[in-house]
């Protein structure tokens, strides 16, 4: 007959072997909403996700916002309305967020009369 003790240790050695050498079941996310890789921005105080808002005027709005130019309307998350004094009377253009308001206008542009 074996002693107590001895199984006891035996059974004490098992758990804590086994404990030290489990890693715990994986865990899969159960929320499609989980935002732990996709990318956020700060926008003053506040975080957005880029793939559905941007920071214009210090706002966090919806990449559809539109706004007036003249007699225009503008994206304010790709482009902006600029002041154009290259004709003969100062009018408005609206411009890719990326060009430079000065340069010469592209395909892209829109001449917005005041």
């Amino acid at each position: 007959m074996v002693p107590r003790g001895c199984i006891l240790a035996v059974l004490a050695a098992f758990c804590i072997f086994r404990l030290l050498c489990s890693h715990g079941a994986p865990v899969v996310p159960t929320s499609p909403y989980l935002m732990l890789c996709q990318p956020h921005m700060r926008c003053g105080d506040k975080f957005y996700n880029p793939l559905q808002h941007c920071c214009y005027d210090d706002a966090v709005v919806p990449l559809g916002r539109t706004q007036g130019c003249g007699n225009c309307t503008f994206r304010v998350c790709f482009e902006r309305c600029c002041s154009w004094y290259h004709s003969p009377q100062p009018s408005l253009m609206v411009k890719l967020i990326d060009q430079n308001f000065n340069s010469a206008p592209t395909l892209d542009d829109r001449l917005c009369h005041r």
